[in-house]
């Protein structure tokens, strides 16, 4: 990547630049450096909350500086960029070396040199050199510029991705759809940046606000997911899961007559042995693995979450007792296939998990705390008879488990609880 970048840089050059460029430049670096001066505690909380790639909102200002400025001086403006960003943020994360830097670097100079291209070739960068930019002509400039740079970051992104983190599918390896919704926002924003600075350089100034309080508005949106998600497994922890499923449930029972939910709970056959063989981080590696699995092989709405340690739980809307049980099965089946390479060269396969089923209204319980111990004591049966195995609770108690008040009781003075 970075002999590419270097390369296009090469092929690109031009070593004479008008006043209005270096203005322009200036301005643009100036703005983008104040941005990040202003966000860069946004930027490490950011950082510190997720182990993942995340959009950096840089591009507002690369792609400004790619629709206005000759090829070589968008190149420094990407360049100064992210060395400033590197040494506000990325130098005081270890988890992050350098070499990050240099690759994110070199893949924005290709699709700045992307967008500029197009902004060239469709006549948009002399139009706003010029300060008339105008007519459909140059709004597909802007259009084709904005996806030259979204489709080059992405492909680079997303190849990267699928050679090293090795995910399920391509799509994965896009991103998700906010963020791509995030990184169209901030492009949008980078047309309107372009389009003053043809007007005068000094309106882009203002700019920074917003790119500011988008920057907030991400790290907010970021901290609520945090708070929603098991940091291990990357489903819902179990307070977030505990909510889902009481609403999910509770629109279940408004609906008409003949609607139906079930519930999972799943424990993860002798998963202690694994901890006490090969050390607890190839514990949680495999745990994720194993969430992955369960995740694949849910139906779209099901609501999936980690309810702690091993365990898992799944609530399941509008499902018939016969299909929970095929779903159930499919679970078991998918855990079985899955396998994992320690450092040391020790692989771990073979994995089993027990699933307790509560369907109502097959089951009498029609509160979240009754379905979850209907499925809890079906669980237990399940470990009960041997593990690696699917039972379910029927719709008389054969095995206790504690009982909860059915949401339509109302306990009278002196009546009993049923128990």
């Amino acid at each position: 990547m970075d002999l590419l970048a270097l390369l296009a840089t090469g092929l690109t050059f031009e070593g004479r630049f008008t006043t209005g460029s270096w203005v322009a430049f200036g301005v643009l670096a100036g703005c983008a450096a104040l941005h990040l001066h202003c966000s860069r505690w946004i930027e490490r909380i950011r950082r510190d909350h997720s182990h993942l790639p995340h959009v950096d909102l840089c591009s507002i200002w690369i792609l400004a500086g790619a629709l206005v400025l000759p090829p070589t001086l968008a190149v420094a403006l990407v360049v100064f960029v992210y060395v400033h960003r590197w040494w506000v943020v990325g130098r005081w994360d270890a988890s992050r070396p350098p070499h990050r830097c240099v690759f994110t670097t070199s893949m924005m100079v290709l699709a700045a040199l992307a967008a500029n291209t197009v902004a060239g070739l469709t006549g948009l960068r002399g139009h706003l050199q010029d300060h008339r930019p105008e007519g459909w002509l140059d709004l597909v400039g802007l259009t084709g510029a904005g996806l030259a740079q979204w489709t080059v970051n992405t492909a680079l992104v997303g190849t990267v991705i699928l050679l090293t983190v090795r995910p399920r599918n391509v799509k994965d390896a896009l991103g998700s759809g906010p963020d791509n919704l995030l990184e169209a926002g901030q492009l949008a924003l980078g047309c309107f940046v372009a389009l003053a600075v043809a007007w005068w350089p000094g309106f882009a100034v203002p700019m920074v606000v917003a790119a500011v309080a988008l920057h907030r508005t991400v790290l907010i949106h970021q901290l609520e997911l945090a708070a929603r998600t098991d940091a291990k497994t990357g489903l819902l922890n179990a307070e977030a899961w505990h909510l889902q499923a009481r609403l999910e449930l509770q629109r279940t029972r408004q609906q008409p007559a003949g609607a139906s939910v079930g519930l999972f709970m799943i424990d993860v056959d002798h998963f202690k042995d694994i901890n006490d063989t090969h050390g607890h981080q190839v514990g949680d590696a495999v745990l994720k693995r194993i969430a992955g699995a369960l995740a694949s092989a849910v139906r779209r709405g099901d609501t999936l979450g980690r309810f702690g340690g091993e365990e898992f739980a799944v609530l399941l809307p509008s499902v018939e007792h016969l299909e929970a049980v095929a779903i159930a099965e499919r679970m078991r089946r998918q855990v079985h296939e899955v396998a994992f390479e320690t450092d040391a060269g020790a692989q771990v396969r073979g994995l089993t998990v027990s699933i307790g089923a509560a369907v109502w209204p097959d089951v009498e319980e029609d509160t979240l705390e009754g379905l979850l111990a209907a499925a809890d004591s079906a669980l237990y049966q399940a470990k009960r008879l041997g593990r690696d195995q699917v039972q379910c609770a029927g719709r008389h108690r054969r095995t206790r488990w504690n009982p909860a008040a059915r949401s339509d009781s109302v306990d009278q003075p002196g009546q009993p609880r049923p128990v």
